[in-house]
């Protein structure tokens, strides 16, 4: 059975992007984005984060700083009744699976066997939606501080 999904960016969709964040008392979920991964979840959409971490590379926090963060992240989402299916990110300052290339959608696209095209992309940069398009996503969106043109797409 092929599922869809809601891919996020991280920083800057899901959380206030002030730039390298790898503390989760630094981390401030942006306002509404538990109403809408909820709304997606319940009408049957894996939610997927896609995210470039170069901080990793640029040496500013390591690998297992992001992995610490993330745990938080994705338990702060569970207290709100949300799975957060899967984090694909890319710690490199270039290579294939940085975005704006598509090839952590298209890891996630068989890992979880995705229908690319009733999917969603939510990303607050350019190269977040030209990503979600090269992976063939249905709905591709450039976050404007507002989640309401997402929910009514879902």
């Amino acid at each position: 059975m092929e599922h869809k999904a809601l891919f996020l960016d991280r920083d800057g969709t899901i959380n206030i992007d002030y730039g390298y964040v790898y503390q989760p008392e630094k981390f401030d979920f942006i306002d509404g984005i538990f109403e809408l991964c909820k709304k997606a979840q319940d009408k049957g959409y894996l939610i997927i984060v896609i995210t470039n971490q170069s901080g990793i590379a640029r040496g500013y926090y390591t690998d297992n700083d992001f992995h610490i963060l993330n745990k938080y992240m994705v338990d702060e989402f569970a207290k709100h009744n949300i799975t957060i299916t899967d984090v694909f990110y890319c710690p490199d300052l270039e290579g294939e699976r940085r975005k704006p290339n598509c090839k952590m959608f298209i890891e996630a696209k068989e890992k979880y066997n995705i229908d690319m095209s009733l999917s969603i992309s939510l990303g607050d940069k350019e190269r977040d939606v030209e990503a979600g398009k090269k992976a063939g996503v249905g709905k591709n969106f450039l976050f404007n501080n507002s989640y309401a043109e997402i929910i009514s797409a879902l």
